[in-house]
């Protein structure tokens, strides 16, 4: 029996599906689109998706770009609302990735919770630091509806893009 009903067995994943999912993430990282568009007044969710041509949100694989380099590769069942949090949100809940980094270029000498941490003025100030960074990166998406298929893909993408240094898979 599939595994959330995916059609295909793991060597047509492997040999096939993954390799093709590649291809047009490669072709959508040749045209990114720019996040500051997600930062222009006026610019909800519902008109980046008109402007992009699509009817609605969808599940599927995201890239954010750094000056050309993929940094870092992600999936979300709504990607564009998922890229609207990477770059506008204000917790370390929807805004986890600017959170890690944040942690990462002021480190806590003592086990604090990220509830504490985000009410330190100084990591705060990091935190929105790392936002407006986020803001001038760009970020290229494959849309990709089975769920199987997606998660296996960001494994696949983030080694691919060598995205090491802010992508993990391990677990709590």
């Amino acid at each position: 029996m599939p595994i959330d009903n995916c059609p295909h067995s793991f060597s047509e994943m492997a040999g096939q599906v993954l390799p093709d999912l590649m291809k047009q993430m490669r072709q959508s990282i040749d045209k990114p689109v720019p996040i500051a568009e997600f930062m222009k007044p006026g610019n909800g969710i519902k008109k980046l998706l008109a402007n992009a041509g699509l009817s609605g949100d969808f599940p599927g694989s995201y890239v954010l770009i750094e000056n050309g380099k993929p940094i870092y590769v992600g999936i979300s069942r709504q990607v564009f609302r998922r890229i609207w949090l990477h770059c506008r949100g204000e917790t370390h809940y929807n805004a986890n990735l600017v959170y890690r980094i944040a942690s990462k270029k002021k480190p806590s000498d003592v086990k604090t919770s990220r509830d504490k941490r985000m009410q330190d003025e100084e990591f705060l100030a990091v935190f929105n630091e790392v936002r407006s960074h986020i803001q001038q990166c760009s970020f290229a998406y494959v849309p990709i509806d089975n769920d199987l298929t997606l998660y296996l893909f960001e494994a696949y993408c983030a080694m691919e893009l060598d995205t090491y240094e802010w992508n993990t898979f391990r677990t709590h």
